[in-house]
């Protein structure tokens, strides 16, 4: 058993000497000290000798296996120490190069022109809400003053959500992606809170793709309602806003509309910051605004069935509403030369990345 042992130790110390990688170390390790290992099936054989046999073999096979571990403790120390080494070769870096400075992003456009419009609109004590994207068509065409023959209201302009192959329905009417922030003006009467002075800016859906044109887009929605509210103050409030979101030097216009939800209505029209309202640049029709002027956006004194459909009474409240697309206003800015507004979500950073 002893000359066993001590060629045990003779057979590990030659091949520990050829190890040159961790897994083989391992290997290793299992072969001889593992549980089904070499120097596991001697020592079973302890069992079959002599008590006095035991005395002296016993203590012997212990320190066999105490070499056998510290072999393999010495190697494994070589190996992570060789290792160590070749990673202080290979990722060796100069601590004291300068490092790259970590890209800094920014706000999109469309956020930028949100937080612009927001802040003019607080100016005049305008508050910011917020209403649903999605919406029963109740809000968005039937308060709103829209019969249900409209033509708005059809498949081909409003997208409508579906369950399988079937339109959702409920209590007020179908389910639709807005397609315009006046799904909140009745939502907001109907809180009670009265005077109004509210501002809803959300995303808005329409099957709609041109230069001037995009099928889901940001649009401003302002509201006021009180007593004795008149089409000057609603003229005012524009002029505020133009001189101050488009500078000084922008013309304004203000056409005779219609809208369902208005009554009267108006178109608001605002010079064309790519051709500066001459309708032309260099000899050619301007590709923005054809004529000179850029529809801005519509507005006009709340139509009395809206009223009435927020539980008012037409007889002692009024007001009036406005709405416009942020990335259109946007695009109108002095100075953007941004003629296709599409532009504006293709994820282009050499685009973006200028503004």
């Amino acid at each position: 058993m002893r000359q066993k042992l001590e060629q045990l130790k003779s057979d590990f110390t030659s091949a520990i000497e050829q190890i040159s990688s961790e897994e083989a170390l391992e290997a290793l390790r299992v072969e001889y000290l593992g549980r089904r290992g070499k120097l596991g099936e001697l020592l079973s054989g302890l069992k079959d000798l002599s008590a006095e046999d035991k005395k002296e073999i016993g203590p012997f096979a212990n320190q066999i296996k105490q070499e056998l571990e510290a072999g393999f403790a010495r190697k494994h120390a070589e190996l992570m120490q060789e290792l160590a080494g070749e990673k202080a070769q290979s990722e060796w870096i100069d601590i004291t190069a300068p490092g790259i400075e970590p890209v800094n992003g920014n706000l999109h456009l469309t956020t930028q022109a949100i937080q612009e419009v927001v802040s003019i609109f607080n100016q005049l004590g305008f508050i910011r809400v917020r209403h649903p994207e999605i919406d029963w068509d109740y809000y968005a065409f039937e308060s709103l003053n829209m019969p249900k023959d409209h033509a708005a209201r059809d498949e081909w302009e409003t997208f409508f959500i579906a369950d399988g192959n079937k339109v959702m329905e409920g209590e007020k009417g179908k389910v639709v992606l807005t397609p315009h922030t006046s799904n909140g003006q009745v939502r907001e009467i109907e809180k009670g809170y009265l005077p109004i002075r509210m501002m809803n800016i959300n995303k808005t859906y329409r099957r709609q793709s041109d230069v001037t044109h995009v099928p889901m887009f940001h649009q401003f929605e302002g509201l006021l309602i009180d007593k004795g509210v008149t089409i000057a103050q609603l003229k005012g409030v524009f002029d505020f806003f133009v001189k101050r979101f488009f500078g000084p030097e922008r013309e304004v216009r203000l056409r005779p509309h219609h809208f369902r939800f208005t009554e009267p209505s108006f178109e608001l029209d605002i010079s064309c910051n790519l051709c500066g309202g001459s309708a032309k640049i260099a000899g050619k029709k301007c590709r923005m605004c054809k004529q000179g002027w850029l529809e801005l956006g519509g507005a006009g004194m709340v139509h009395p069935n809206v009223l009435h459909a927020g539980g008012l009474d037409p007889k002692e409240y009024n007001g009036f509403a406005f709405g416009w697309g942020v990335e259109r206003t946007l695009m109108m800015k002095s100075g953007m030369n941004i003629d296709d507004i599409r532009i504006l979500y293709k994820n282009d950073l050499r685009f973006l990345k200028q503004f």
